[in-house]
């Protein structure tokens, strides 16, 4: 999927965020999903009830939620996956890990919830897929070209449901896929501190990199060991990408205009780092907050609305309820305006999948079920 650039296959630049310093890692605290899931918060709004629903969230936008997360968990293939109805390839280890971390943000764990089962289907496709010699983690048949974005999210997904996961054994098999998979990505950057599309390129470009970053720093946050090399030589690879009207543009390594996709994803990739006052931020969100004026934020993104409404929701929330509160009425109408009847989202070029499980982690940030994109 491209990011408005040639460089980049339409089939997948969703890509992914999080250039972060290597921080001390998170808490990781999953609260029961009986006691704080959206179908629970829903029902606690009822006549006579409390209403437990985040700032943000309405009953329609609940419904959003859940009609997705069906969706989703009546595509699900036998096999645990899921593959890409769109133009360009199935890409199933990162749809199936997008899927997953979907279920994961409206509050269901490998063990509990509503879609528990779904959740473990699915992380059984993932580690079937992770290669116990090189630490790949792809189905290379479907996604050689493009490996190294389903490594990345791979890794995202594997260690946000690795605080959740209750049985040892499962949590051991997790624990080394993630070590495997971190070392492979660390040997695999770039001597410009980025990636590219597989793992033995020497080249390097911006939406490849920060789904690598955010799946190390995923890692690192639970538990696994990362070089803090490698995540200062992205935040570099960052910064060099930089340009003058506060943007970031898709390769440090050539000119080029800023993308607004990019762009979202260094600022969230700062915050999560604790990087509050690095002087990027600031200009990087005044950029994206005026591709948005007139309160067009379909037209803002062009083409590839839902990877760029997905790290901006993650770049705004993390930036403070002052600009959350400008950006999320603008998202959560466009959102509840373009769901389908069947509970899907069309997700740009890359399908239903896609679409539909980004749009529930937009719409679910202010549950803050998943520690990736908590404040």
């Amino acid at each position: 999927m491209s990011v408005c650039s040639s460089h980049l296959s339409a089939s997948l630049c969703i890509a992914a965020v999080l250039i972060v310093a290597l921080a001390a890692p998170s808490e990781r605290s999953i609260l029961p999903v009986a006691a704080v899931g959206p179908a629970a918060a829903a029902a606690a709004g009822g006549e006579g009830g409390i209403s437990t629903l985040p700032p943000g969230i309405t009953p329609s936008v609940e419904r959003a939620i859940q009609s997705g997360l069906r969706h989703l968990a009546n595509t699900q293939g036998s096999d645990g996956a899921w593959r890409s109805r769109g133009a360009m390839g199935g890409h199933p280890v990162s749809m199936t890990s997008l899927a997953g971390l979907a279920f994961l943000s409206a509050g269901n764990t490998p063990t509990e919830g509503p879609y528990a089962r779904n959740i473990r289907m699915a992380l059984t496709y993932v580690l079937r897929n992770a290669n116990p010699n090189t630490g790949l983690i792809a189905n290379v048949a479907e996604e050689g070209s493009k490996s190294m974005y389903a490594h990345g999210y791979a890794m995202l997904f594997l260690a946000e449901a690795y605080g959740m996961e209750s049985d040892p054994r499962n949590q051991e098999q997790i624990r080394r896929a993630l070590q495997r998979a971190v070392r492979l990505s660390q040997d695999s950057q770039s001597t410009w501190g980025g990636w590219f599309y597989t793992p033995d390129s020497t080249n390097d470009e911006g939406s490849v990199t920060i789904t690598q970053v955010q799946g190390l720093r995923a890692a690192r946050n639970a538990g696994i060991l990362v070089s803090k090399q490698t995540m200062d030589n992205a935040i570099g690879y960052l910064e060099k990408s930089a340009n003058p009207d506060g943007g970031i543009r898709y390769t440090a390594r050539s000119a080029g205009g800023s993308l607004p996709a990019i762009t979202a994803q260094a600022v969230a990739s700062l915050y999560n780092a604790g990087s509050y006052d690095h002087p990027l931020a600031p200009r990087a969100l005044q950029f994206l907050e005026d591709r948005m004026r007139g309160g067009d934020i379909a037209g803002a993104f062009g083409g590839h609305r839902s990877y760029s409404m997905f790290y901006a929701s993650q770049a705004f929330y993390l930036s403070g309820e002052e600009r959350w509160n400008r950006f999320f009425p603008q998202l959560r109408s466009h959102l509840l305006n373009t769901q389908a009847g069947n509970g899907s989202w069309p997700g740009d070029f890359v399908g239903e999948t896609y679409g539909t499980a980004i749009a529930v982690m937009c719409l679910s940030l202010p549950y803050n079920h998943l520690p990736i994109f908590q404040r």
